[in-house]
């Protein structure tokens, strides 16, 4: 059993940073597949990125130079570094794992329940 806990989620400043951690508390499946998801407001819930059980990363295109997303294999930890964080990044971040069999894109198996982020201008 995959159990996802987010964490790091607060109200920052434009402009400011922030890292969010994903830990899996369950079952280690150390080749998952692990990403990052966010849904804004009124809004459908958005791929962010995700990173492979080799640290290979895909970023969608909307978060390309500011979202840097790595991986602790041995504390079974996935992070999020947001930086120059802009008011239309608020939102519930999410994090999603699968196996690397599955595409995370459009099939991600297990989601945590989310942390929020909330940007001021």
């Amino acid at each position: 059993q995959v159990r996802l806990v987010e964490s790091g989620g607060g109200l920052v400043q434009a402009g400011g940073s922030l890292r969010l951690s994903c830990t899996n508390s369950g079952r280690a499946f150390i080749t998952f597949v692990m990403g990052w998801y966010r849904q804004a407001p009124g809004k459908e819930r958005e791929y962010v990125g995700s990173i492979s059980w080799n640290g290979i990363r895909d970023y969608s295109d909307s978060v390309k130079g500011r979202f840097t997303i790595s991986r602790d294999s041995r504390e079974n930890t996935m992070y999020l570094q947001i930086n120059n964080l802009k008011p239309e990044d608020t939102a519930v971040y999410y994090c999603a794992a699968t196996p690397s069999s599955s595409n995370i894109r459009t099939n991600a198996m297990y989601w945590g329940q989310g942390t929020q982020v909330t940007v001021s201008s």
